[in-house]
C-alpha cells in the first residue's frame, strides 16, 4: 500500500459549525470503512461493534446502554472509523519492510504510516541494520526474553501500555513484570486522566468516577468541563439530549465552542435527519485555559454567601457533617476567594459566573464531568480537589443523579489501572497477588511514563516493551522522547497497525503483530473473548468476528504468556501455558485477587455484564479519616508575557489519539491541513500578524532549551484572548518533559507558553529578555 501519497497541507477554512453529527456523520463514516475494506466486512463489523454478543469499540471508553435498551447501531461516527481502520483489508509484509528503509518510514506523516494497513509477521531490526526483517515467533521472543534476563536489574526494563489492551492481557502483563521484579508499569493514563486519580483518591478515596450512565440521564444539571465530546466521545452527545429531554440542564466550560455541545443532531432519530436536533449547552462559559480552578473557587464562595443568607436552604449541613472532614476551614479559604483574580483567570464576566451560580441553586443533582482541559495543567489536580468541594456543598456526591465523572479517552484505560497496571499499585494488592501466585511482589514504585523517558535517556532503562499505543507520539518533548528511545539496548512492540514507535528504534528493535478487538481468538480450549471495563465501571466480554488479518498473529494474552514463560521458567510457578489455552482461567485468578470480580467468570456471561460496586455511592470513602475530604486549594493561573500565547493541544476531528484519520477537522472548519494554529483575530492584530500568515510556535523552557514546532498557518479563530489552540501529535515537541502537573506528574499539554515567529526566522535562543516558562 505504499502507494498511497502522504498528503501535504493545502489548507482551506470554512466556519465554524453550529452542530454536530446527523447525515454527514454517517456518510462520512461509510465512506472511510469502504475505503478501507468491504462491502460485507463494514456490515459485519457495524452490526457487531457494542453488542452483548459482539465486541467492544477500540475507541472510547463511553459506556453502553443496558442491552434491552441498546440500539442496533450503537456506534459514533469516529467509532465506525475506528473500527473500519482496524477492519482494514491493508496489509503490511515482509516485502514492504524490504522496500522501505527504517529512515525512509521515520520521514512518513502518521496518517500515511497508519494508511499502510495491518501488521501481518513479526519483524527484528538487528544492530546496525537499516530495514527491518523476518523474524519468527520462538526466535523473536528468545531474543526478548534473553534481553530481560541479561538486565543488570529488573528496573531497567519498561512495560507500557495504551488503553487498547483487554482486562486478561493487562492482568497477566503486569503479572509478569512483578514476577520479574519490577513496578515499572507506565501507561497512557499517566498523560491524561492521572491528575484525576490523584485528586479523587486524596479527597474520595477512590481513583475514578461515581455516576452511571442513568445518573447522566436522571441530573438536573451536567457541568462538561475541558472536553468535546463530539469529537472525542460522541456517544456522550447521545446522554445529554437524555438529561435535556428529562428536564435536565448543561453548561459547557471549554476554551474553543465546540459544535457538539451547542447543537446535537441524533443520526437514529427522525429529529435528528430532517429536525433541528437538539440544543445541548444552555450555558456556554468560554473560558480561559487554566481557568477552571478559579471558576469553581468563585462558585464555592457563592454557595457559602448563599448559605449565609439564607441559612439552611443551601448547603446540604447533613451530609457535611456526616461524610465529610475540612469543611470549616475550607469554608473560611473560600470566602477569601477574590473576584478580581477570579475575573483575571477566567476571562468571564461576573454575571455568567452568578448566571450559572443560580442554575446550581435551581438543581438538586448535579454532576460535573471532565477531561483532558482540567487534567493536563500544572494545576490540574487542586483544579479537581475544586470541583469535588464543589459537589460535597451540597451532597452531591454519592446519590442517584450526581457524582464526579472524569470521562476516559481510550476503550480500557480505566480496566488496565484495575488489573494492577500502575506503577503505584497499593500493597493490598501487591500482597494479594503474591499470596495467589507464590512469591513475593515488589513494593518500591516503578516509573511512570515521564520518569519513564528520563531514565532511557539517562541509561536507567535499557528494555522498552510497548503493549499497544504509540509512545512517542503520544509523549512529551518529541525530540527527547524520540532520543531517549533510541538509546535503549532494545525496544518491542506488540501492535496492530503501523506507526511512528516503530520507526524510532533501539539498537535492537521487534514489532510483535497482534490481534485487534474485531478478530476472532481461537486458543487450544476453543474461541475466546476478553473483557473490558467503561468509564463508568461497567465490566462486559468482547468477541472478534472477523477472520485474523494474517494466520501468524497472536493474541496479546498469547505473545505475553509465551514472553513469560520463556523469560520467568517454571520461576515462580505460574500456568502461563494454560492461561494462554482459556482466558477463563485468567478471569479465575482476577476473581481471587481484584477486589469486585468475585465469581468473575459467571458475572461477565450475563447479558452487558456487570458493575463493579463503588463504595462512594454506599457512603464509604476509603480515606484516612474515613469521610470524603474538603480541600484548601490556593488560587493560581497562568501567566502569559506579552507576545506570548497559552497554547493547548488537541485532537481533530478526523483523528484518534495520534492517528489521524484524514487532514480534516470538519466542525471547526478546518480542511486539507493539520500544521495550523488557531488564534483570536485581535491577536493576530496585537502580533502583528496576518490570517493565514505562515509561523514557527516556539517555546522555550527554564532549561534555555528554544523547542520549535516549524510552518504552521495561523487561522483566526474564537479563542479566548491571550490563547491558541493546535493538534497534537504534531505540537507534542512543544510540551517540556518537566512541564507537568504538581503530584499526578501529567504532562501540561493544555498549557503550553510560545510565540509566534515568522516561518524560516533565525532560531531563538534564550538570553536575558527571552521569557522562559514554568506552567
Amino acid at each position: 500500500m505504499s502507494g498511497i501519497e502522504d498528503p501535504g497541507d493545502d489548507l482551506s477554512v470554512t466556519p465554524p459549525k453550529r452542530w454536530a453529527t446527523g447525515m454527514p456523520a454517517v456518510t462520512h463514516a461509510l465512506e472511510y470503512s469502504l475505503e478501507q475494506t468491504s462491502v460485507r466486512r463494514t456490515a459485519l463489523t457495524l452490526l457487531n461493534i457494542n453488542q452483548a454478543k459482539g465486541f467492544d469499540c477500540p475507541g472510547c471508553a463511553w459506556p453502553e446502554p443496558a442491552p434491552g435498551k441498546r440500539h442496533r447501531n450503537e456506534y459514533c461516527e469516529n467509532g465506525a472509523k475506528h473500527i473500519a481502520d482496524e477492519a482494514t483489508t491493508r496489509r503490511v509484509t515482509a516485502d514492504f519492510f524490504r522496500r522501505h528503509s527504517i529512515a525512509e518510514l521515520d520521514g512518513k506523516s502518521d496518517y500515511w504510516l497508519n494508511q499502510q494497513g495491518r501488521l501481518t509477521e513479526p519483524m527484528v531490526k538487528r544492530p546496525g541494520a537499516q530495514h527491518y526483517e523476518p523474524i519468527g515467533w520462538d526466535e523473536a521472543l528468545g531474543l526478548l526474553a534473553r534481553e530481560l534476563r541479561g538486565l543488570d536489574s529488573p528496573d531497567e526494563a519498561l512495560f507500557y501500555t495504551s488503553g487498547r489492551l483487554n482486562n486478561e492481557a493487562a492482568f497477566l502483563l503486569q503479572l509478569f513484570a512483578r514476577a520479574l521484579g519490577t513496578n515499572n508499569l507506565p501507561d497512557c493514563s499517566n498523560m491524561c486522566h492521572e491528575s484525576s486519580g490523584s485528586a479523587l483518591q486524596e479527597t474520595l478515596g477512590i481513583g475514578k468516577g461515581s455516576v452511571s450512565l442513568d445518573d447522566i440521564h436522571q441530573a438536573d444539571l451536567v457541568f462538561v468541563v475541558g472536553q468535546n465530546p463530539g469529537t472525542n466521545h460522541p456517544r456522550m452527545l447521545t446522554a445529554l439530549e437524555e438529561t435535556k429531554r428529562g428536564g435536565g440542564r448543561v453548561v459547557a466550560v471549554n476554551p474553543l465552542p465546540e459544535a457538539g455541545l451547542i447543537r446535537f443532531k441524533h443520526p437514529q432519530k427522525a429529529r435528528g435527519i430532517i429536525g433541528r436536533g437538539t440544543a445541548i449547552a444552555d450555558r456556554f462559559l468560554q473560558i480561559r485555559p487554566g481557568g477552571d480552578l478559579a471558576l469553581f473557587q468563585a462558585l464555592n464562595r457563592l454557595l457559602l454567601e448563599a448559605e449565609d443568607a439564607a441559612p439552611g436552604s443551601v448547603l446540604d449541613h447533613t451530609f457535611i457533617d456526616t461524610h465529610t472532614t475540612g469543611f470549616t476551614d475550607f469554608a473560611e479559604h473560600a470566602r477569601k476567594t477574590a473576584w478580581d483574580d477570579v475575573l483575571a483567570a477566567t476571562g468571564l464576566t461576573r454575571e455568567e459566573i452568578e448566571d450559572v451560580h443560580d442554575l446550581v441553586l435551581r438543581s438538586e443533582k448535579i454532576i460535573v464531568c471532565w477531561a483532558m482541559g482540567l487534567t493536563q495543567h500544572k494545576h490540574g489536580v487542586p483544579t479537581i480537589r475544586e470541583v469535588v468541594n464543589f459537589l460535597l456543598l451540597r451532597g452531591n456526591i454519592g446519590r442517584p443523579g450526581a457524582g464526579v465523572c472524569p470521562v476516559r479517552g481510550h476503550s480500557n484505560v480505566q480496566g488496565d489501572r484495575t488489573m494492577g497496571i500502575w506503577e503505584r499499585m497499593p500493597q493490598s494488592f501487591l500482597d494479594a497477588l503474591g499470596r495467589e501466585f507464590g512469591f513475593t511482589a515488589p513494593s518500591r514504585h516503578g516509573l511512570d511514563s515521564v520518569d519513564a523517558i528520563r531514565a532511557m535517556r539517562d541509561g536507567r532503562a535499557k528494555l522498552f516493551l510497548g503493549v499497544a499505543g504509540n509512545f512517542v507520539r503520544a509523549t512529551p518533548d518529541s525530540r527527547v522522547a524520540e532520543e531517549a528511545m533510541r538509546n535503549c539496548r532494545l525496544t518491542a512492540h506488540i501492535s496492530t497497525k503501523l506507526n511512528r514507535s516503530h520507526t524510532v528504534c533501539g539498537e535492537t528493535a521487534l514489532i510483535l503483530p497482534t490481534l485487534g478487538r474485531s478478530d476472532r481468538d481461537i486458543q487450544a480450549t476453543g474461541e475466546q473473548f476478553v473483557t473490558v471495563e467503561d468509564s463508568m465501571s461497567e465490566v462486559h466480554a468482547s468477541r472478534g468476528r472477523l477472520a485474523p488479518a494474517s494466520p501468524h498473529l497472536l493474541s496479546e494474552v498469547a505473545i505475553i504468556s509465551r514472553l513469560a514463560r520463556r523469560t520467568l521458567g517454571d520461576t515462580p510457578d505460574i500456568p502461563w501455558e494454560e492461561f494462554e489455552a482459556d482466558y477463563g482461567t485468567v478471569r479465575d485468578r482476577i476473581a481471587r485477587v481484584v477486589p469486585g470480580f468475585e465469581d468473575f467468570n459467571a458475572r461477565v456471561a450475563g447479558p452487558g455484564g456487570f458493575r463493579l460496586p463503588n463504595p462512594v455511592n454506599q457512603g464509604v470513602f476509603r480515606t484516612p479519616s474515613g469521610k470524603a475530604v474538603f480541600t484548601c486549594n490556593e488560587f493560581t493561573m497562568p501567566h502569559v508575557p506579552e507576545g506570548h500565547l497559552l497554547l493547548q493541544t488537541l485532537r481533530s476531528h478526523d483523528q484518534w489519539n495520534t492517528v489521524p484519520y484524514a487532514m480534516n477537522d470538519r466542525y471547526r472548519g478546518i480542511h486539507s491541513a493539520r500544521r495550523v494554529v488557531l488564534v483570536n483575530p485581535d491577536d493576530l492584530t496585537a502580533l502583528g500578524l496576518a490570517d493565514r500568515d505562515l509561523v514557527d510556535l516556539v517555546t522555550v523552557w527554564h532549561d534555555g532549551v528554544a523547542r520549535r514546532a516549524e510552518d504552521f498557518r495561523v487561522v483566526a479563530y474564537p479563542t479566548p484572548r491571550g490563547s491558541a489552540a493546535s493538534y497534537y501529535p504534531e505540537t507534542n515537541v512543544l510540551v517540556p518533559l518537566d512541564s507537568v502537573a504538581d503530584i499526578s506528574n501529567t504532562p501540561t499539554s493544555k498549557a503550553v507558553l510560545v510565540r509566534l515567529e515568522p516561518a524560516g526566522a533565525r532560531p531563538g535562543t534564550a538570553d536575558g529578555t527571552e521569557p522562559s516558562w514554568d506552567a
